[in-house]
């Protein structure tokens, strides 16, 4: 067997798809990134079909309840049918199992340490961590829970979390220690939690520079899901020495986008 036939064999064959059923998703996908109710011309246009094209399938997609038109003003919208398939991909999305292959694609692409951490019992509790091809040498493995406002990764959740959520924690074993029992350090607390607030605003990311381990710095950002709750927060970490702690830098950036992939695959939606 010669070279070039060998390579042949080795690359993965085209799957073969059905064109039409291309055609008439773009129809679908049209009529789900719009906010109301669609026009013929409006929708065929979004999908890139002439109007009476587009209308034989959205016949088909009526009868399967897809899609429905209003006989009143003939505008077109996604049908029962449609909501029933969305509902069923909700009750199936597992966020852990959609973040996995997005934190480990950006671990990839920058070279850093990434964790995965979800809001358990006592908090921020690391459920996946990734190291990069120069392991970073801190006390952070799966089940390791994290400081609220001391960490990146807490601090993400302090940003998006309902306040009782967080006082319970704070208050908890591994809460953020006897500063709660001091009515001012509540006050001073209550300030700090909407300055990190204001942070993740303005950036799109939290950070930690050198805290809690001197040397080290920490981008982090939450993921939503489709009813706007965090859900989870994917953290980078590194030496300060190959890691900017730069609200721009690259890093910044990475993890700010892979928050919002896995959001997008949670079916998040950004409002306005």
């Amino acid at each position: 067997m010669d070279k070039d036939e060998h390579d042949h064999q080795k690359e993965p064959k085209e799957q073969r798809a059905v064109q039409s059923v291309e055609i008439g998703g773009r129809l679908l996908l049209a009529l789900a990134e719009h906010p109301s109710p669609m026009t013929l011309k409006d929708l065929a246009a979004k999908a890139g079909l002439p109007a009476s094209r587009a209308h034989t399938y959205l016949v088909s997609f009526g009868r399967l309840r897809l899609i429905e038109q209003d006989p009143v003003t003939g505008r077109y919208a996604l049908g029962a049918a449609a909501l029933q398939v969305g509902l069923s991909c909700l009750h199936q999305l597992d966020p852990l199992k959609a973040a996995t292959p997005v934190a480990e694609a950006l671990a990839l692409a920058i070279d850093q340490t990434v964790a995965i951490a979800v809001w358990a019992n006592f908090g921020p509790t690391i459920v996946r961590y990734i190291e990069a091809s120069q392991p970073l040498h801190v006390s952070m493995r799966m089940g390791t829970v994290m400081s609220i406002l001391g960490t990146a990764t807490g601090r993400a959740f302090a940003a998006t979390l309902p306040r009782h959520q967080l006082e319970q924690a704070m208050q908890g074993a591994f809460g953020d220690g006897p500063r709660r029992l001091d009515r001012s350090a509540v006050k001073d607390v209550a300030q700090e939690i909407q300055d990190i607030q204001a942070e993740l605003r303005q950036h799109g990311v939290v950070r930690a520079a050198g805290r809690p381990i001197p040397g080290v710095n920490a981008f982090s950002a939450a993921a939503f899901d489709h009813e706007g709750k965090a859900v989870l927060v994917i953290t980078a970490l590194g030496h300060e020495d190959n890691f900017p702690a730069d609200w721009d830098s690259a890093i910044a950036r990475a993890v700010r986008q892979a928050a919002a992939d896995v959001s997008l695959r949670l079916g998040y939606r950004v409002k306005g």
